[in-house]
């Protein structure tokens, strides 16, 4: 098993979160336009799940392996709301509640990587 880098992590949700972030407020902006399509992205879970770690390279006569993963899929919300007239799928309280979800995420993310920097940052000082 190899180990986690905890900061690689955060940063990766912090980018999913942001991806996320411009999703919904994508959709906010456009609940009135005829034919809008409720986006979001996937679960940061599959993003993970996509995720290969391996080898880094640490000497130029070493091959470049690298980690890889997918870019984060933004695609429409199967679990849209009922269309209305104008065929929109957008539903301002699923938004909002989404919009909540990635604050609380956010706000989540960087008490850890706080606490573990104030961690990291106390063991280096002996």
């Amino acid at each position: 098993m190899q180990p986690v880098n905890l900061f690689s992590l955060a940063s990766e949700q912090a980018k999913w979160l942001s991806v996320r972030q411009a999703a919904v407020s994508g959709n906010i902006a456009n609940v009135h336009t005829p034919g809008y399509a409720s986006k979001d992205v996937e679960p940061f879970e599959q993003v993970l799940s996509n995720t290969r770690v391996s080898l880094q390279q640490t000497h130029a006569s070493h091959v470049s392996l690298g980690a890889t993963s997918q870019d984060f899929q933004i695609r429409e919300n199967e679990a849209a709301g009922a269309q209305v007239p104008s065929k929109n799928t957008v539903a301002i309280e699923e938004e909002l509640m989404k919009a909540g979800e990635v604050r609380r995420g956010l706000e989540l993310n960087t008490g850890i990587v706080k606490a573990f920097h104030r961690m990291y940052l106390m063991t280096t000082r002996a």
